[in-house]
């Protein structure tokens, strides 16, 4: 799947909730469609789980 039909499947789902549940129901979809896209990256291997978490060097 292109780029391109996974952000109008994206859109889509997010107008849908927009406008049939209304602005709360919009926040919610979009929080869970982030929270797939970050698993989805972590199993996919493209994404680190020692990127968001662990120490820092601070210089």
């Amino acid at each position: 799947m292109s780029a391109a039909t996974a952000g109008l499947l994206a859109g889509m789902a997010l107008g849908f909730a927009a406008f049939f549940g209304g602005f709360w129901a919009f926040l919610l979809v979009t929080f869970l469609g982030l929270v797939g896209l970050v698993v989805g990256r972590v199993l996919q291997g493209d994404l680190r789980m020692s990127d968001f978490t662990g120490p820092r060097d601070r210089r």
